[in-house]
């Protein structure tokens, strides 16, 4: 089974155990803190567990995993993910989420994600990783300017939130920016 050590976060596959606290935390959770800044203009239906607990086997490719919980002192607090936007350019899209608001702010979500974007270019051929998000998460774009990412688009007023108009933003790493950054790192 997968896993990625940091100082202050462990990368896993999930166990059934996970999948239920992230369902919690992700549809029954009372405050819902994370969904305000996790694509809160992206309408979202309640799925049942059987189908949440599905979408956790899918693959980037053969026996890699498309997702992996992010578990702080041994508790499920929330994910990291990616997606395929053009398998023939070798373009993934990544993302996080922590769900529990006791690990905001403590540079769990930044480590997690560089552990994340690490594994993903020193264990695939993959060209290019981005992410998309929205203009009023500081945090998330201040999460991928410290991995290297560049604002590659800005779509203003693309997003609304709370009646309030906010710009889309795509940010990517090109394999050979990140290894710079890798070589950079060492000396």
């Amino acid at each position: 089974m997968l896993e990625l050590n940091g100082d202050k976060v462990v990368l896993k596959e999930a166990t059934t155990e996970d999948i239920a606290k992230l369902y919690f935390w992700k549809f029954e959770e009372k405050e819902q803190e994370a969904k305000k800044w996790n694509g809160p203009y992206i309408p979202e239906e309640k799925k049942s567990k059987e189908e949440y607990r599905t979408e956790w086997e899918q693959e980037i490719f053969t026996g890699f995993p498309a997702a992996l919980v992010i578990k702080c002192e041994g508790k499920a607090v929330g994910y990291v993910g990616s997606y395929w936007v053009d398998r023939n350019t070798n373009w993934l899209e990544t993302g996080i989420v922590i769900y529990d608001n006791n690990y905001w702010n403590g540079g769990y979500g930044s480590e997690a994600y560089k552990l994340w974007v690490d594994y993903l270019f020193t264990s695939t051929d993959l060209h290019r990783l981005g992410m998309s998000t929205w203009s009023g998460n500081t945090r998330m774009v201040k999460v991928a300017e410290k991995l290297g990412m560049k604002e590659e688009a800005r779509i203003r007023d693309a997003r609304m939130v709370n009646g309030e108009y906010f710009d889309a933003i795509k940010m990517g790493i090109l394999r050979n920016e990140w290894e710079k950054i890798k070589v950079q790192s060492f000396i």
